[in-house]
């Protein structure tokens, strides 16, 4: 069966899906964990309860702590990976909600252990950040000391925590359950859309009308779930702050940057220096853009498609395994084994199918393999989103290999640093290897296409709109669905300015987005990208010496803050030049094509 084709999960051909038994071989052995972990924490709270006043023990429960938490995410994991292909499969979107509710119930029960122990003399905390294995963890924990309330409150708050956090699956609920795209037409000729087919393959169409009617009719049924969507991210927002007002926090920025220990300056940085700077450089690309294409004018709608259609061709599956294994292959043979054994042991799910989860993720639940969930279209691009999301999967199996589990808590704003560096790294190797000086140009428009539009504009533009809705919250305000829009608008209006025409729909792009629900996330995706194009720049250069560098760094995992994980890989963040310098990349790829 073809990959390319929606269809009902059940008839997909299984050798495109990722195989979940590699966690749990059946729902017995499910069953049987969730009975095993239970009993664990009934032991965990008699032994430790009431008792976190010295070093041994404080070490004892961390290794226990670390045995729930191994076993919690992998019980977790299995569930919602299993909603994740299939939102339509009632069975296990009930599965999920009980992985939820067990999760809420075990950290409530276990919620006494941060402030039992932060609870001790600073004499004692010092003492027990002497053990190699939790250092980093109890340093951290340390960190959080002015922000965590009695032990009654964070019990509280953790027994609330399945409710709190249930905005982003009512917003995937209306998303992949109600939300039903209508076929589209042009030219007498009927087109099935739904997210996944929107986003993979009209959005980027070259040809021009079904590109375009394909939006049209995208927005129009986007705009009846507005208000219900709206009402949900506010609900988030809310949300938010009163978690922030709760701990003692001046913002809600605030509060979720400390989440991520990255700070307000190089927040606002990325944000501001990227509005500012990068905006003529990418209307110069949008002009070039309407130049091949012959377009009229640029409108919204044309941002994501080739500069050169004569390149563009449907790529396999096995075809972009060869491509990526080979550009990748300068990280060495530990992170090719990686590779081999994502591909061959089916960690990934590429089949398009109805109820599937939109955009590409990675999952690496703690002591199994990672988990790659991507829509196949056959698009150039899908072997750089599989380089991207194997960049996780290398990441967190390195982390998850070299790391106790509370040691896998990576920075935020070096998250997506790994994936992005990925993407860099093939690119270059596709660009070194073209056969002439027009695929070059090709394969450079791409890099800038995928890579830093959809990093360093799409996500941006995001983040920039997030920046504004925050603020509306500490304002102690509220918004509509038109407000959000507006705001959507405003800011695409001044990346863009008069060189695209910002087509009515494009305001909805905010109805798109699940990262809202997970903080400030969106802006981390040009904070990576801002380490990654320096990293894969110095790999190019000197190769084997660096990549090496690099694999230490992923093996480190949430042992040292964004600063310390960029400057072990030679890249200074504490300075506007790293960010800078990716500006002026993307500007000679412009001028090159």
């Amino acid at each position: 069966m073809d990959i390319l084709n929606l269809v009902n999960r059940e008839e997909v051909n299984k050798k495109y899906t990722w195989d979940l038994s590699l966690i749990y071989k059946n729902e017995a052995e499910y069953e049987k964990d969730i009975r095993a972990l239970k009993e664990l924490v009934e032991e965990f709270v008699k032994n430790y309860q009431g008792k976190l006043s010295s070093v041994e023990v404080i070490i004892n429960s961390l290794k226990d702590y670390s045995v729930i938490l191994e076993k919690l995410d992998l019980i977790t994991s299995y569930a919602s990976l299993s909603l994740s292909v299939d939102y339509g499969n009632m069975k296990n979107y009930k599965e999920s909600i009980k992985a939820t509710e067990i999760y809420d119930d075990i950290m409530t029960e276990i919620g006494f252990l941060e402030v039992e122990i932060l609870s001790n003399d600073v004499e004692i905390l010092e003492e027990a950040a002497k053990n190699k294995e939790y250092s980093s963890y109890i340093k951290r924990l340390i960190e959080e000391k002015p922000y965590l309330k009695s032990v009654e409150t964070e019990k509280t708050l953790k027994k609330l925590n399945g409710s709190l956090n249930s905005f982003s699956g009512i917003y995937n609920s209306i998303k992949l359950q109600d939300i039903e795209f209508p076929n589209f037409y042009v030219n007498g000729k009927g087109y099935e859309l739904s997210y996944n087919l929107f986003e993979g393959m009209y959005e980027n169409h070259n040809n021009i009308e079904i590109r375009r009617q394909a939006f049209k009719v995208f927005s129009e049924t986007l705009e009846k779930y507005k208000n219900s969507t709206a009402a949900t991210y506010l609900a988030h927002c809310q949300k938010d702050k009163a978690i922030a007002e709760i701990r003692g926090f001046n913002s809600t920025t605030e509060y979720l940057l400390h989440k991520q220990r990255v700070s307000e300056e190089l927040y606002n940085r990325q944000i501001d220096i990227i509005m500012k700077e990068l905006a003529p450089v990418m209307r110069k690309y949008a002009k070039i853009i309407g130049e091949r294409n012959k377009l009229d004018k640029v409108t919204y709608m044309d941002l994501k498609i080739d500069t050169n259609k004569a390149f563009d061709k449907v790529i396999s599956v096995e075809d972009a395994r060869k491509l990526v294994e080979d550009g990748l292959s300068v990280l060495g043979n530990e992170y090719k084994n990686i590779l081999k054994d994502a591909f061959n042991n089916r960690w990934i799910d590429y089949v398009n199918n109805y109820g599937k989860s939109t955009g590409a993720f990675c999952a690496s639940p703690y002591g199994k393999n990672s988990f790659i969930l991507i829509s196949w279209t056959g698009k150039m691009t899908e072997a750089m989103v599989l380089a991207h999301e194997l960049g996780h999967a290398g990441h967190f199996n390195l982390t998850n290999k070299y790391q106790n589990i509370l040691n896998t808590d990576v920075s935020m704003y070096f998250i997506e640093a790994p994936s992005t560096t990925n993407e860099l790294i093939m690119g270059r190797y596709l660009v070194n290897n073209a056969r002439d000086e027009e695929e070059k140009k090709y394969l450079r428009s791409q890099i800038i296409s995928r890579t830093y539009y959809h990093n360093f504009v799409t996500h941006l533009l995001e983040a920039a709109y997030q920046r504004e809705v925050y603020r509306l919250i500490d304002e102690g305000k509220s918004f509509s669905a038109d407000d959000l829009s507006a705001i959507y608008r405003k800011v695409l209006e001044e990346f863009w300015g008069p060189d695209v025409e910002i087509t009515k729909g494009a305001e909805l792009t905010w109805m798109r987005q699940p990262h809202y629900y997970s903080g400030l996330y969106s802006y981390t995706y040009s904070a990576g990208l801002t380490i990654g194009t320096e990293v894969s720049r110095l790999i190019e250069e000197k190769g084997e010496e660096i990549a090496e560098k690099w694999i230490e760094v992923l093996k480190s995992g949430g042992t040292l803050n964004s600063i310390e994980l960029a400057k072990k890989a030679g890249v200074d963040i504490t300075t506007e030049k790293p960010l800078r310098n990716a500006i002026k990349y993307i500007e000679s790829l412009v001028d090159s094509i």
